[in-house]
């Protein structure tokens, strides 16, 4: 199948607010080129013996995403030019212009897997893609084998990482947890290796719910896809495609007053009207962690919590993202 890649040429200090709005309009297959030098640590995560020769850097990015062949190339042009004139203000958004190619499948879904390597997200735990070894110094710590298909969710960007961070922190043995917006399964999987009983996983995405669940099972946990009936089951991961948002009765087969903790690493945009109906599978006292927070809309994520009954217990940031635990 042939794809049509678009590339925006904008700046490195707008990545991050551009990520989220192609991110919020559903485009998860985003590529960066920039000229920022590679660190020394980040060489290390990578294995990396040479770094590549850099220009010097200018400030320039390009941030490439791909459409099929039967969407409407000017209609999605002029839906990110639209998003753009909302971060004018806020950022340098450099030149704008766009520039139109295509690609096949095989360009583009599998050879991002060439710089996927093994990477610790903290200092007990490391993620290591289905396809590679794992350093001998690391087998002791707790591993989580991951291939992500076309599914969001590596566990390298600050999002996910601020996440784990919180699931790491709050969990306690015995919990039930519901992971909103699963993607590849990353969480859902660190959260039943931290210790909680049983784990439910739901995604819009059937792509992705197929991803999470063959993730879990990499990672020896079992795993079931849900069609239906909703039933937790101890040491599980229980799977289904849905939208806990829109639909009273997908809430209701996934549980309602049943989990001791949830998290959602989506978006502002979604966490917002998530937060009206979460509460709905919590039990009293239950934890939300949500993620996926841009600095920018921090007010009106934590406006809408508090709107709908959470209390705030703890706000972490790491670069332009935000994670909020909270309470109901």
């Amino acid at each position: 199948m042939k794809w049509r890649k678009l590339t925006l040429n904008t700046t490195t200090e707008a990545v991050d607010y551009i990520s989220a709005m192609l991110l919020d309009m559903g485009i998860t297959g985003i590529e960066v080129e920039d000229k920022v030098p590679i660190t020394e640590e980040e060489k290390q995560q990578m294995f990396i013996d040479i770094l590549p020769e850099l220009a010097p850097d200018d400030g320039s990015a390009r941030m490439s995403f791909y459409i099929s062949e039967d969407d409407d190339v000017q209609e999605m042009i002029a839906k990110v030019n639209e998003g753009l004139d909302d971060y004018a203000e806020l950022v340098d958004l450099g030149s704008r212009t766009i520039e139109l190619s295509e690609t096949e499948d095989t360009d583009w879904i599998n050879n991002w897997k060439a710089f996927f390597k093994p990477f610790r997200v903290d200092d007990t735990i490391v993620i290591k893609p289905t396809w590679e070894e794992l350093p001998k110094e690391w087998e002791q710590d707790l591993v989580v084998e991951l291939d992500p298909g076309t599914a969001f969710g590596t566990g390298a960007h600050e999002t996910t990482k601020l996440c784990i961070q919180g699931i790491k922190k709050y969990i306690k043995p015995g919990m039930k947890v519901l992971d909103v917006g699963c993607g590849s399964g990353i969480l859902s999987i660190i959260a039943s290796m931290l210790g909680a009983e049983s784990v439910g996983a739901t995604d819009i995405d059937k792509n992705a719910v197929k991803a999470a669940l063959e993730n879990v099972e990499v990672n020896h946990i079992k795993a079931v896809l849900a069609e239906g009936d909703f039933t937790l089951t101890p040491g599980t991961v229980t799977l289904a495609a849905g939208n806990v948002i829109d639909s009273e009765e997908f809430r209701r087969q996934v549980g309602i007053g049943v989990y001791d903790m949830v998290v959602a690493n989506i978006l502002a945009d979604i966490i917002i009207p998530l937060s009206a109906v979460v509460g709905e599978h919590m039990k009293k006292g239950g934890i939300f962690i949500s993620s996926g927070i841009i600095q920018s809309k921090r007010a009106e994520v934590e406006a809408a919590l508090q709107t709908n009954g959470f209390t705030m217990i703890e706000v972490c940031e790491m670069g332009d993202w935000v994670s909020i635990v909270a309470t109901k």
